[in-house]
């Protein structure tokens, strides 16, 4: 079986009170994040929240666009 991928674009919200994922209303993924954009915390952090959401290993989360903006593209891998 092949492995397929999948793309989505977040909006992240750094130094939140609370990390969550989630879509607002017109659907657009929005991340909130407890870190600091500072030394890759914040993308750290996005990885693992977006992992635990769709549950699969951090590995198979990377950014594809977007690694120092508020607007990110990910790339996740399913098999």
């Amino acid at each position: 079986m092949a492995a397929e991928s999948r793309f989505i674009e977040v909006k992240v919200k750094p130094h939140s009170g609370a990390s969550r994922l989630g879509q607002d209303q017109s659907g657009a993924w929005v991340a909130e994040l407890r870190s600091l954009p500072v030394g890759g915390k914040a993308n750290a952090e996005l990885i693992a929240l977006v992992a635990k959401h769709f549950g699969c290993p951090k590995s198979a989360i990377s950014i594809k666009r977007g690694g120092t903006g508020r607007k990110k593209l990910l790339k996740i891998e399913s098999e």
